[in-house]
């Protein structure tokens, strides 16, 4: 242990330094769906609580849609500054910026229609889908705003400069917090909104951010040098297929992944809303976990990106390894505090004593799949920053929608395990796409290494 310790230090310093404030933006987005759920189930009930979770099944998947195709722009942001190819990174962000903000306008419109027609087929409970509807076009509003945001985030991520974004995520957290209580409860006057105060609450806090991080990357002065050659209208359909052709197998990547899950709350949906609720408070909690692995991921790919750029295989394969390393130990403490605490965390969300059982059971089984949910968030990176998307998104799909899905119906429904059997399920999809993308990182990675050190011997 020692030397292998001494073997990645380097790395472990280096991974951590750009993963921590990564962790924490990336921990932004899902803590609006906590503070979301912790409000709405402690100050409108139960069914109110299940209304976010059926709102936020749906909204996940346009959510991490567009988070996949703005992430696009970083792996080649990290290869061009690798490269020293500094003016080519404000080309890239005004084309990401154009696309971006169509993604979120499109993804805004499938949100509207998924609001007026698909909740009221997916036979859930009535009062639930009338709460629901509300509450997910306000949600649909606002990726417009977050996409705006994250676009200039991952540019500034995929420069090394990490902190800003983070600071933004944490103090528009509190400001959505702050502003939710206000408007679901009803306070200073104003009329209580019930589950669509927090709606408001979160395309208000969106709005606020996508500024703020504007602002930021437009009037630092570390960012100059990037963006001379920066103009709005500037859009090249080159530099857009270059940015889709990575963000588009990165959204699929996440969209297999994120709707196996939101497929599974409306598969619980049919069982009833104590179980559809209990799934939102343990997917919550382990969605924040995620997310943060999710960081770790991002900046496995920056890494991935630099090293790939500068054709230093052997150094990639390193920090790599030490990015797995590094979230394995992480997803293993989460397993162990959400094992421990099983039955207190759910208290943070609701005083539902039904709900509270379930979601404590559920813990154990998320506790489960914390290892697997990590390394395949991290393994995907990693590919990402090498550019190898195509088949990682092959890996995901059959993972989640061949194996886990079916899977879980089958013990759910057919077997009548309930909404645990459809956990089982989720969890056997983690698992197989963990270990797939880990024999994909290693093939594509040592014949890279390989191919160079081939090269090397020749010259």
């Amino acid at each position: 242990m020692n030397s292998l310790y001494h073997k990645y230090k380097h790395h472990y310093r280096a991974n951590l330094n750009l993963a921590i404030p990564v962790v924490i933006s990336q921990l932004g987005h899902t803590l609006v769906q906590t503070f979301d759920t912790i409000i709405v189930g402690h100050f409108a009930g139960t069914v109110s609580l299940a209304a976010v979770s059926l709102a936020n099944s749906i909204f996940m998947v346009m959510l991490v849609i567009g988070l996949g195709v703005s992430y696009g722009i970083t792996p080649l942001i990290a290869q061009h500054n690798g490269r020293g190819s500094f003016s080519e990174c404000g080309k890239l962000l005004s084309n990401s910026l154009f696309i971006n903000v169509i993604t979120g306008v499109f993804l805004f419109a499938i949100t509207f229609l998924g609001s007026v027609f698909l909740l009221d087929h997916l036979h859930q409970t009535p009062g639930v889908v009338r709460q629901a509807k509300p509450f997910l076009f306000l949600l649909g509003l606002s990726l417009i705003p977050m996409l705006i945001f994250n676009t200039f985030k991952q540019f500034a991520e995929g420069l090394g400069f990490t902190r800003q974004a983070m600071y933004i995520s944490i103090w528009g957290n509190v400001f959505n917090a702050i502003l939710g209580i206000i408007l679901v409860k009803g306070l200073f006057g104003v009329s209580p909104m019930g589950v669509k105060g927090v709606g408001y609450s979160t395309l208000t806090d969106r709005c606020v951010m996508a500024m703020v991080m504007g602002l930021y990357v437009f009037r630092s002065k570390i960012f100059k040098k990037y963006l001379k050659d920066f103009v709005l209208t500037n859009i090249d359909r080159l530099r857009c297929m270059q940015l889709l052709r990575i963000g588009g197998p990165v959204a699929l990547q996440y969209t297999f992944e994120i709707s196996a899950f939101s497929a599974a709350a409306i598969i619980i949906g049919t069982i009833g809303y104590h179980e559809q609720a209990a799934h939102q408070v343990a997917i919550n909690l382990a969605s924040m976990t995620y997310m943060m692995a999710s960081g770790l991921s991002a900046a496995a790919a920056i890494k991935a990106g630099n090293f790939f750029g500068n054709g230093d295989h052997r150094e990639l394969r390193h920090s790599a390894i030490s990015s797995y390393h590094i979230v394995l130990v992480f997803m293993t403490i989460t397993a162990v505090f959400l094992t421990a605490l099983n039955h207190v965390l759910p208290w943070i969300y609701t005083s539902d004593n039904a709900v509270i059982v379930i979601a404590a059971q559920l813990l154990i089984i998320a506790a489960l799949f914390q290892l697997f949910d990590g390394t395949q968030v991290v393994g995907l990176g990693i590919l990402r920053g090498m550019g190898d998307v195509n088949i990682p998104t092959i890996i995901t799909f059959l993972a989640y929608w061949v194996v886990g899905l079916p899977v879980g119906y089958i013990l759910g429904l057919q077997m009548h395990l309930g909404v645990k059997g459809v956990w089982y399920g989720l969890v056997l999809g983690l698992a197989t796409s963990s270990i797939l993308l880990f024999f994909r990182f290693q093939f594509i990675s040592k014949k890279h290494r390989d191919k160079t050190i081939l090269i090397l011997a020749k010259d």
